[in-house]
């Protein structure tokens, strides 16, 4: 395990990798918090994009989740990405809406999704060297099942409600919802890392 999590695809300078590490914990820590106000600012509360920033702002933490599972290494910086999109968003209130004290209860499911897409891109385009598409494409289904299955147990069991317009808006908020956005994240992904990147010798 620690050779899987040790173990990177692409070479950076020093710089590089400081420069790196920044912008993914921003991406994870700061865009669910400030991106959404920024949308309702610039584009209005009631617009279509601001209305829908979980879009915006999935888009980019899975970015950052996807780059930390093919570029960074360590424990440390791996579970911190995973936990701290979720966190901010709910924090900050703005993603969620009225939702957000519901949502609370997603979150080690979110962390789980989280970390397993990391783990896996990881896994299987850094360290055993399968086609991108195909390792973002497990590695997506993997998270959206385990984030989509908490879900369903938790409705299962009464904690979130199974049915009426919060149960409809949670299933399609912790399902299709994350599946494009992971999508999203994978296709911004490979494009900086061809546009960016050397893959290590």
């Amino acid at each position: 395990m620690e050779q899987v999590v040790n173990k990177k695809a692409y070479e950076l300078s020093k710089t590089g990798e400081i420069i790196q590490t920044i912008l993914i914990i921003l991406g994870a820590l700061l865009v669910p918090a400030i991106v959404p106000q920024l949308l309702q600012v610039i584009f209005g509360k009631t617009s279509w994009i601001a209305s829908n920033s979980q879009i915006v702002v999935g888009s980019i933490v899975n970015t950052a989740l996807i780059m930390t599972g093919i570029n960074m290494k360590g424990w440390r910086k791996i579970l911190l990405v995973a936990t701290l999109p979720s966190l901010s968003a709910i924090g900050s209130g703005y993603i969620f809406g009225s939702l957000t004290k519901v949502t609370i209860f997603m979150v080690p499911g979110i962390w789980l999704g989280n970390f397993a897409l990391i783990m896996l891109m990881k896994y299987l385009y850094v360290n055993k060297n399968i086609n991108y598409a195909v390792s973002a494409i497990i590695s997506i289904a993997v998270k959206v099942a385990i984030i989509f299955g908490v879900l369903n147990i938790w409705m299962a069991f009464s904690v979130l409600p199974s049915e009426g317009v919060v149960a409809n808006t949670l299933r399609n908020t912790m399902g299709l919802t994350q599946a494009i956005t992971a999508t999203i994240g994978a296709i911004i992904s490979i494009l900086i890392i061809k546009i960016g990147f050397r893959k290590k010798s």
